[in-house]
C-alpha cells in the first residue's frame, strides 16, 4: 500500500512514475567507465584494482580520488631542483610483509551478493603450514641498510626500540655521515611523541612527507623486486624465508635501477 501511494504521489506531484535524479554527490564514474569495468571484472572475477586502472586510464583520475594529487605536486614541484648532494644522503625507510606462499598474500574477488562460495570466486588456499613475516628496512643511494624482522605487531614503542639500535647503525654503514636526512611516511607510530623524541634526542633531520603518497615512495620498487627474488627460491618455513629475505636484500644494490636514480 506505501508503495502504491508513493507513486501515485509522485504522478500528481510530477506527472510521471519514473525515478527522478537524488540530490547528491556526482557519480565518481562516468557511465562508459562502468561499463567497461563491469566488462573487465566480468572477464577476470579476481582482477585487481591496480589491473583495472591500467586497463582504463581515462578513469583513473575518479578512481584515484583518494590520492592527495594537489599535496603530491607541490611536494614534486618544491623538491625538483634538489641537488643530488642532498638526494645521496636521504636514507629511506618502510615496513613490508612477505607471504611464504605466493607473491600477491591477500587478494579479492569481484562478485555479485550472493555468490560468496560460487568455485569461480573461491581462491585455493595452503592447509599446512603458510604465514608471513613483517620486515623493517632501509636504503639509500648508496644501497640497503639493514634488514629487520619484526617480531609480533609493531606499536609506536617497539618502532622506536628499531630506531634507536638500527637507524644510526644503518646511515655509518652507508657512510651518509652525520647529517643525513632521514624520510618516512605519516604512518600513526612514524609521528607518535615517542617517537619524535627518539630523533630528536639522536638529532636525526627528518624529510617532510606529504599525506596519502604511498606513489611518491622509491622503496615500494624494492619491495617487489625482493618479493620476486624469495618467491623464486621457494621457501618451505619462515626461518627459511626470513633467511631468503636477508640474502636477497643484500644483493639488490649491484643492479638495482632504484638506487642509483635516488
Amino acid at each position: 500500500m506505501s508503495t502504491v501511494a508513493s507513486i501515485i504521489r509522485k504522478w500528481k506531484k510530477f506527472g510521471t512514475t519514473r525515478t527522478l535524479p537524488r540530490a547528491g554527490h556526482p557519480a565518481k564514474l562516468s557511465d562508459r567507465g562502468r561499463r567497461a569495468l563491469v566488462r573487465e571484472v566480468t572477464k577476470n572475477l579476481k582482477v585487481t584494482l591496480k589491473q583495472l586502472l591500467e586497463n582504463l586510464p581515462e578513469e583513473q583520475p575518479s578512481l584515484q580520488h583518494f590520492t592527495n594529487q594537489a599535496w603530491n605536486l607541490e611536494f614534486a614541484k618544491t623538491h625538483l631542483k634538489d641537488s643530488q648532494t642532498k638526494r645521496s644522503k636521504i636514507l629511506w625507510f618502510d615496513e613490508t610483509k612477505i607471504e611464504l606462499f605466493g607473491l600477491n598474500g591477500k587478494r579479492h574477488v569481484w562478485r555479485k551478493p550472493g555468490t560468496a562460495h560460487h568455485l569461480a570466486n573461491t581462491i585455493p588456499t595452503v592447509k599446512h603450514g603458510g604465514g608471513s613475516i613483517m620486515l623493517w628496512e632501509c636504503f639509500s643511494a648508496a644501497g640497503t641498510g639493514r634488514l629487520i624482522r619484526i617480531e609480533g605487531r609493531m606499536n609506536a614503542a617497539m618502532y622506536r626500540d628499531i630506531l634507536y639500535e638500527n637507524l644510526l647503525q644503518s646511515a655509518l654503514d652507508l657512510r651518509l655521515g652525520r647529517w643525513f636526512i632521514f624520510q618516512q611516511d605519516n604512518n600513526p607510530k612514524h609521528t607518535a611523541k615517542i617517537t619524535k623524541e627518539c630523533l630528536w634526542d639522536n638529532s636525526v633531520n627528518v624529510h617532510e612527507w606529504p599525506s596519502q603518497s604511498p606513489d611518491l615512495k622509491p622503496i615500494e620498487h624494492l619491495w617487489r623486486d625482493l618479493k620476486m627474488a624469495v618467491h623464486q627460491r621457494s621457501p618451505s618455513n619462515l626461518m627459511e624465508l626470513e633467511r631468503s629475505c636477508k640474502e636477497e636484500w643484500e644483493k639488490l644494490p649491484k643492479n638495482s635501477i632504484i638506487l642509483k636514480k635516488t
